[in-house]
């Protein structure tokens, strides 16, 4: 059964990801600007989303989708500022939010967690300037645009090399994918992450955060601190619930069968369906 699961995860990151990769159409892909809050904007295109810095010293971006948008995505910061583009911060090395840095990294300067580089160095199709140049292992501050931003590695949690960055003065936050707003998260085991330490996470992120923040998420629309305290009181119920039922002596298609509770189904109609999420927790606690 674990066998089973590793490749039923193993073969969701590849589909999702390679169906953006490989995507026939990119000119069909328009990017929307948002206006966040402070110096900060959000782009959306396909992948994930980007945060966007702009300001006097000129533009830093946190995350980039893919390489087939990267004329699109500079499109968008023109005209947002003539200033160029500096910094790329990396919240984690998946292709739906890295795929960009091979067109990006020939000018600006990639900054992510040290097992970013790792896992995208492991690629040998990638070129040396997709690599990020300027790594961590803890914490890092860029002080652009007349603030600080922080960027603060939470490991185990997506993934082994997950780093939220913070932008201080205008009192924004991305995420990563460690959110996706409204729906249960993506845990990455193949990949060093871990539900329990995606949890342990979470709140330590919630305690840490002040309660008027914006949140860019990986994927979904700006939420709020609010939103992410839904967010994780639903993976926590959840868990919980699937491991009663386990404890009971029941499998995992037992438990499908019997479903989660009706106030989880919305949190099922993302990326990660219910179904999925029951073996994400199963897997998780036969471990």
């Amino acid at each position: 059964m674990l066998r089973k699961f590793t490749l039923s995860i193993c073969l969701l990151t590849a589909l999702a990801l390679n169906a953006f990769a490989q995507q026939q159409d990119f000119s069909k892909v328009e990017i929307k600007t948002t206006k966040v809050a402070g110096n900060v904007y959000m782009l959306e295109g396909s992948g994930g989303n980007i945060g966007v810095s702009v300001g006097n010293d000129g533009v830093l971006i946190v995350d980039d989708q893919f390489a087939p948008l990267a004329e699109k995505i500079r499109a968008a910061l023109e005209k947002l500022t003539q200033l160029r583009l500096r910094f790329v911060l990396n919240t984690h090395h998946h292709g739906d939010h890295t795929g960009g840095n091979e067109v990006f990294g020939e000018t600006a300067t990639i900054v992510a967690h040290s097992n970013v580089r790792k896992r995208l160095a492991a690629n040998e199709k990638l070129r040396r300037m997709a690599l990020p140049v300027i790594t961590f292992d803890q914490t890092l501050s860029v002080h652009f645009n007349g603030e600080e931003i922080q960027a603060i590695h939470y490991p185990n949690g997506h993934t082994d090399g997950d780093g939220i960055i913070w932008f201080k003065n205008s009192n924004v936050v991305h995420l990563g994918d460690h959110m996706m707003t409204g729906v249960f998260p993506f845990i990455d085991s193949t990949s060093g992450g871990s539900l329990d330490g995606w949890i342990k996470n979470i709140g330590a992120i919630i305690e840490r955060l002040p309660a008027d923040i914006k949140i860019i998420p990986g994927h979904g629309r700006v939420a709020s601190l609010d939103d992410l305290k839904q967010l994780h009181k639903a993976v926590v119920d959840s868990t919980a619930f699937v491991r009663k039922q386990l404890a009971e002596g029941k499998d995992t298609a037992a438990i499908k069968a019997i479903g989660l509770p009706a106030e989880f189904k919305s949190w099922g109609s993302g990326f990660i369906s219910s179904d999925v999420w029951v073996e994400t927790v199963a897997r998780a606690t036969k471990k």
